[in-house]
């Protein structure tokens, strides 16, 4: 979106069944913090007719049911909330929901990747850990897996391009690098990332209550384990 000042929005249709309310189009805490906001009042509203609210990047957008929902009622809460959201005390610092920590194998078989992203940075493989795990990271939105949390913004040392021919098979927990983003592979699937290392921890499973681990406004730490914590940690989960 071109031509949006700092903290103004837009709010305009989306199919036949959606709205879309899209801020400012930029990788940015404030700016996130705001759409997680509304999506999280918007739920609690209940309204009818509402199917699903997705928080993004930068954007929110409403999936309703066009028979049962007053679009006029959707758009109205929508243009309150965004207003109220607008203000820099309301969540604009970008601060987290929750910070979880994520233990990860780096290197080896479980991050064959790293010594690609070395060569990237023009450093060790020691010197690309210490650089990924040593900052926090925000989860912007879920999207592309069940669970699957992008995440940033990574050292711009580090930040490697996707891989130019994606991989057939990445395994369930491998901490991935695309450019400022960083994420974890939720299930076994195919993907383009950078694979630097692997977590025991499982993001989405269908076994628990609420079967996300993460999700939008959470801050993320990276914590190096090794293969023998690897273990412990998936036997303890089994």
């Amino acid at each position: 979106m071109t031509g949006v000042a700092p903290w103004e929005w837009e709010l305009s249709r989306d199919g036949d069944s959606a709205l879309l309310l899209a801020f400012e189009s930029r990788l940015d805490p404030g700016v996130n913090a705001r759409c997680v906001a509304v999506a999280e009042k918007l739920r609690g509203q209940r309204i009818r007719g509402v199917r699903d609210v997705v928080e993004a990047f930068a954007t929110v957008t409403v999936h309703f049911d066009p028979v049962l929902a007053d679009v006029d009622e959707i758009s109205t809460m929508l243009r309150r909330l965004a207003a109220e959201t607008a203000a820099p005390a309301d969540r604009g610092d970008g601060r987290a929901r929750r910070e979880i920590r994520l233990p990860v194998c780096y290197g080896g078989a479980r991050g064959p990747d790293l010594a690609d992203v070395a060569r990237f940075a023009r450093c060790s493989e020691a010197e690309v850990v210490e650089r990924h795990r040593s900052v926090p990271y925000r989860v912007y939105m879920l999207g592309f897996q069940p669970g699957f949390a992008y995440m940033g913004a990574v050292d711009p040392r580090i930040a490697a391009p996707r891989r130019t021919v994606p991989r057939v098979h990445v395994p369930a927990g491998s901490v991935g690098i695309a450019a400022r983003q960083t994420g974890v592979y939720p299930v076994v699937s195919p993907g383009g990332w950078q694979l630097i290392g692997q977590t025991p921890v499982r993001l989405f499973d269908m076994a628990r209550p609420d079967p996300f681990l993460l999700s939008a406004g959470d801050v993320v730490r990276f914590d190096p384990i090794d293969e023998a914590s690897y273990a412990r940690v998936e036997t303890g989960r089994s």
